[in-house]
């Protein structure tokens, strides 16, 4: 029999991310919202309380959650603040590429080495000429003997000044394209590895991306993950399983927003009466309460599927595009609702509506999602 009812564990884990968000991220979301600042403080906490590294097996130190338990977490996260949430988030994402291609010495040593150290780690992928076309990554690792030498230059990276180690996507065989490209993973503190300035953004402003500059680094080559040029495919396997997470925690954007415009809307009396019980009010909570159920069960749909080893990218294409689409329409149909008061920064839907936008453009466009699920719908 089918059932979306959550077993007894996992409610305790939502319970506990809950607490944990209420406890640690709510009470200084907007401090560093407002002053940009890398939130290390909750980072740190969630190293003391096993809320970070969820996707890394209990073998090597993690939590060992499951995909779907992975979302559980991700939209109380989410919910809380989705600037500080990709912060915890990041980890699974920068080091899922190790999960999926890694050898196990690789896996134990830079496990292993994080989780002692409580540290970080990041994605390192996207480029000026390299967004949604990944392919196109320019920067470049050449082997000489039992190194690689890489060079480049990356932008936009998450965790990128606080990580101590770098998923480094580079071109091993140029001219071959994305078939040429390989993953590699580079300590932060290597030499010629630069880190260049924040890049200042419209919202999810507790993260902090940066530019990366790659100046004659050398690694050994026991740090390529999986084989010479299979970055590309392991790339898409990450993003695979990683993007019903960044589904989850949209769909934690928006059940905030619309519990937030709820209680103001059916506070807020206009012509005698609250303003939740005008129909023109009313339908848009109605709709809006079913765009956030509708995304929840397909994240949980993808995620299920991707615990299962069924899904091949469509279904957490459609989570993605489905879920942050939801985000942004619900976050900006409460700042509506709530008028002067949702659009000023006394009230949290602003920050929400201002965060809800990079869910849509980051781990792939709505518009690159669309692209996946027409390409394997159209097989």
């Amino acid at each position: 029999m089918v059932s979306f009812e959550l077993s007894e564990e996992q409610q305790k884990l939502v319970a506990k991310a809950k607490e944990f968000a209420d406890g640690n991220i709510r009470p200084v979301a907007r401090q560093y919202d407002l002053s940009c600042e890398f939130p290390w403080p909750v980072v740190q906490k969630a190293y003391d309380e096993g809320i970070i590294n969820g996707a890394i097996p209990k073998q090597y130190g993690g939590a060992g959650h499951s995909s779907f338990d992975g979302c559980l977490v991700s939209e109380e996260l989410g919910a809380a603040c989705s600037g500080i949430g990709i912060c915890i988030d990041a980890n699974n994402l920068a080091l899922t590429p190790l999960l999926v291609g890694g050898s196990d010495d690789l896996k134990k040593r830079v496990f292993g080495h994080l989780i002692e150290n409580r540290g970080l780690a990041a994605f390192c992928l996207t480029e000026p000429e390299a967004g949604s076309d990944a392919g196109a990554v320019q920067t470049t690792a050449v082997r000489k003997g039992d190194v690689y030498v890489i060079n480049g230059h990356k932008r936009f990276i998450t965790n990128g000044k606080q990580a101590m180690y770098h998923t480094v996507f580079c071109n091993t065989d140029p001219g071959r394209g994305a078939r040429g490209m390989s993953a590699i993973v580079v300590p932060a503190d290597a030499p010629g590895v630069k880190i260049g300035r924040e890049l200042p953004k419209m919202g999810q402003r507790a993260s902090c991306p940066v530019e990366i500059d790659y100046n004659e680094v050398e690694v050994p080559v026991s740090n390529v993950i999986g084989k010479e040029n299979q970055g590309f495919l392991i790339a898409m396997k990450t993003f695979n399983r990683t993007r019903s997470g960044v589904a989850s925690a949209a769909v934690g954007m928006a059940r905030e927003a619309l519990d937030v415009a709820k209680k103001w809307a059916l506070n807020r009396k206009q012509f005698g009466q609250p303003i939740a019980s005008f129909q023109a009010i009313g339908f848009m909570f109605a709709e809006m309460a079913t765009q956030v159920t509708a995304a929840r069960f397909l994240v949980w749909n993808a995620a299920i599927l991707t615990d299962q080893e069924k899904e091949v990218g469509t279904y957490s294409a459609m989570a993605k595009y489905f879920a942050t689409d939801v985000a942004m329409k619900v976050a900006t149909d409460c700042v509506q609702i709530m008028g002067g008061e949702g659009y000023s920064q006394d009230n949290i839907v602003e920050k929400i509506m201002r965060d809800a936008k990079l869910s849509q453009i980051y781990e792939g466009t709505n518009q690159v999602q669309r692209l996946v699920i027409a390409k394997n719908t159209l097989k």
